[in-house]
């Protein structure tokens, strides 16, 4: 059986990983010199990092530590390393594999199934002599809301909101979901970048993807193709993103978010 080594994220993403592993060592660490250090010393076949923002950052300092290949935003891992990636706005599914060292997998948050329990984690101090000198970090104040990334369901807004969140987030919050954004909304100014959806944002892989006035520009499709069920409501019957819905509904906005949330209310 494959020795694999996961870097430790919150509980839900290192379980993902432990999953995706088969069997694994789990280890908390800030430094990538420490953690490849520890792959090579103890024979580890392959290091699992959750595929993050941060995430990826720190896999790609491993793999340089370890002279390796890396892979990033797997969505499925065989037993003999082989990846499966969404690629180009789902139009494209990829199977790759490091041909050079230990490899260096990242994957994608709510891909797989978590484990039911995971390892003790294992603590690596170290120093890599990093030429950057961080000051000061101040954490984001979290709401309510689940994080994207991780969410099991996210409800997005795009062009079609005209600015108007309201209508969005209390159709969210009846579903406990995430909420996200195209890069219309976005570059209008009408919410942070941290929201954004698609392939210069986020990717989310959740159960439940709403997207709710997005046209569906392929960027878009990039980021939340891989989502278990995708429901689109949209004026325009016409919108792109309709050809991937599960299922979709041609209507008002205000209007159908404002129904589903009284019903969802209702039935809760």
């Amino acid at each position: 059986m494959s020795k694999v080594l996961v870097v430790a994220d919150n509980a839900k993403v290192t379980a993902e990983l432990v999953a995706a592993a088969g069997s694994a060592v789990v280890v908390e660490s800030k430094s990538a010199r420490a953690v490849a250090e520890y792959a090579k010393n103890n024979s580890f076949d392959a290091v699992f990092v959750a595929a993050t923002m941060d995430g990826k950052e720190f896999a790609a300092r491993i793999a340089i530590a370890l002279d390796s290949g890396i892979i990033t935003d797997a969505i499925a891992v065989d037993s003999n390393f082989v990846t499966t990636q969404s690629n180009f706005g789902g139009s494209y599914t990829v199977k790759a594999k490091v041909n050079r060292g230990i490899p260096v997998i990242t994957l994608r948050p709510n891909s797989v199934e978590p484990a039911s329990q995971i390892p003790e984690t294992i603590k690596l101090e170290g120093d890599d002599n990093s030429l950057v000198t961080i000051k000061s970090v101040k954490p984001k104040v979290k709401g309510a809301r689940p994080e994207l990334a991780e969410a099991k369901i996210v409800v997005s807004g795009g062009r079609g909101i005209d600015g108007d969140w309201s209508a969005v987030e209390k159709f969210a919050d009846s579903l406990g979901a995430a909420i996200g954004a195209s890069r219309a909304a976005v570059d209008a100014g009408w919410c942070s970048h941290d929201l954004q959806v698609g392939q210069t944002g986020k990717s989310v892989s959740p159960d439940l993807y709403v997207a709710c006035g997005i046209s569906g520009a392929i960027q878009h499709k990039a980021g939340m193709q891989t989502s278990k069920n995708i429901v689109v409501i949209n004026k325009d019957p016409e919108a792109p993103l309709f050809e991937i819905a599960d299922f979709g509904i041609v209507g008002d906005l205000a209007s159908v978010l404002s129904k589903a949330s009284e019903l969802i209310n209702a039935r809760k």
